[in-house]
């Protein structure tokens, strides 16, 4: 039954992703000329773009190489060029059928041709340059810092200082260069604890074994450790490799687990939401996770999906922490994660809980970033009664 949901999920989604390279490929045929020397051309790079991440994940199941990893760089671009190819050409055809209602500029016209010049131009480079300029942002991640008060006493401890870094995404994308200077920025915040919130590894662990990405997290630091909860992509990927490999390289995965840290406060890691999804598991309820948690000590609970927000305020958790949104990259699509979620990226309160949902440190798909900058998260908190 898994299998089918997953199957129907995969021909959903890929008739999306068709229609749309379907909608824009006709209207940049329209717009060119019909000489075979513009044309031939054109089809051949958009097939090219349009089958190079599926065809570089295909390959990267055989064979990590250059090509595997072209193909896949190729095609994650091509997603971010997607989604605004789309709304230009939408916007476009938009256009068109108000001057059709009003009759602005008459068709045909010579001036109705060059405004149809100027938008097969314009359109395309804007495009490139979004995708562009949210490529460099990805380059520079930043520090947001967020001062919390739990009044609860954690034995001898006053404060807490927590680096918290969600959906990273390691893997052909993000790799060696990009995950140093996470742990470099993380090292050098000096943290009491280092919390993964999910989505670490990417569907494929393949690539993550071969450049050894292990031990660059091996060699983050803080006082009491690192710790992790699985995110959806662990679970596409297969959560039991994902889960030991992470274990094994100094990051403890919290699957359903609460674990008591120094006497002072609890750490609660939940299982990702997708596990229903793959398999035939649910993930355990939180009133039975929290049973054996002394709710008068301070309680931090990592749950990678923001979705039912007051259960954990019902269940006596003090701090909650997700991510998985990435408040959805790139602008203007952040407008759905808005929709979807209470919180798509930031920090709200409901009842005795604080809740902080991350827009993540890595990317998926589009290696872009527009609305929002990669981050990690320095959580100050204070203890008090």
């Amino acid at each position: 039954m898994k299998t089918i949901n997953f199957v129907i999920f995969l021909i959903v989604v890929l008739m999306i992703y068709g229609s749309a390279n379907f909608y824009i490929f006709i209207r940049g045929w329209q717009a060119l000329p019909r000489e075979l020397s513009f044309r031939a051309p054109y089809l051949v790079l958009f097939l090219l773009l349009s089958f190079s991440y599926i065809a570089g994940r295909v390959l990267e199941r055989f064979a990590i190489c250059a090509a595997s990893e072209g193909l896949i760089w190729i095609g994650s671009f091509w997603f971010g060029l997607l989604l605004y190819l789309l709304l230009g050409v939408a916007l476009c055809d938009l256009l068109r059928l108000l001057n059709w209602l009003a009759q602005i500029i008459p068709v045909p016209s010579e001036a109705y041709a060059r405004a149809k010049q100027i938008a097969a131009a314009v359109v395309p480079a804007v495009a490139v340059m979004a995708v562009l300029a949210g490529y460099i942002n990805t380059l520079h991640p930043r520090i947001r810092t967020l001062d919390i008060e739990i009044p609860k006493q954690a034995g001898g401890r006053q404060t807490l200082d927590i680096a918290l870094a969600t959906d990273i995404h390691l893997g052909t994308i993000i790799s060696n260069s990009r995950l140093q200077k996470m742990v470099d920025m993380i090292n050098g915040l000096h943290p009491d604890v280092v919390l993964l919130g999910g989505d670490i590894v990417d569907e494929d662990l393949t690539p993550v074994i071969e450049n050894n990405l292990g031990e660059l997290l091996r060699s983050i630091r803080s006082r009491y450790g690192t710790y992790a909860v699985t995110g959806n992509h662990e679970f596409y990927g297969g959560v039991g490799k994902a889960c030991r490999y992470l274990d094994e390289h100094g990051v403890t995965v919290l699957r359903d687990r609460a674990v008591l840290i120094d006497g002072s406060f609890y750490l609660v890691g939940r299982d990702d939401r997708a596990i229903s999804q793959v398999s035939d598991k649910k993930r355990m309820p939180l009133d039975e996770l929290m049973k054996g948690v002394d709710r008068s000590l301070p309680v931090i609970m990592m749950d990678h999906q923001p979705l039912n927000l007051p259960e954990a305020a019902e269940h006596g958790v003090d701090l909650q922490l997700s991510g998985h949104t990435h408040h959805a990259q790139l602008w203007p699509a952040s407008i759905v994660t808005d929709l979807i979620y209470e919180v798509s990226h930031g920090f709200k309160r409901i009842g005795g809980c604080a809740y902080y949902v991350s827009c993540g440190y890595g990317t998926w798909g589009p290696p872009a970033r527009l609305g929002s900058y990669p981050e990690i998260v320095q959580i100050r908190v204070r203890f008090s009664r």
